[in-house]
């Protein structure tokens, strides 16, 4: 079994308590700034937590491959074509963008890589 990458054991605990029959996790980043509480990312879908409703109401957002146009790393600076510093990935899904922002830079990408990974493995 590969290794799954988390930063909180909570948000992890969280994602595991939701999963579908056959679903595997492979990454669970929390995240920074307003909105955003953590993304999951397993073989099936992408698992937002989304803490921008009102009334200090929590929503757990899940999003199919199927249903993903493209996703996006979000750099702040770029050295020859590689990105040095990101923080943040955007995933369209057709309606809306969601927009993530992780702590440090090595998440941003891992999260954007395998993301594109598994919508391509989709189509």
């Amino acid at each position: 079994m590969t290794q799954i990458i988390y930063d909180r054991p909570e948000q992890l605990e969280q994602i595991r308590a939701g999963l579908l029959q056959g679903e595997t996790v492979y990454a669970v980043y929390d995240c920074i700034g307003v909105g955003t509480g953590f993304v999951g990312i397993t073989n099936m879908r992408i698992i937002l937590q989304d803490k921008s409703f009102v009334g200090n109401k929590v929503a757990i957002v899940s999003v199919p491959y199927k249903n993903i146009r493209s996703v996006s790393m979000l750099s702040n600076k770029s050295m020859l074509g590689r990105f040095a510093s990101s923080s943040s990935i955007g995933i369209d899904t057709g309606g809306s963008v969601k927009e993530a922002d992780f702590r440090g830079d090595d998440k941003a990408k891992h999260a954007h890589d395998l993301i594109l990974w598994n919508v391509l493995q989709a189509r």
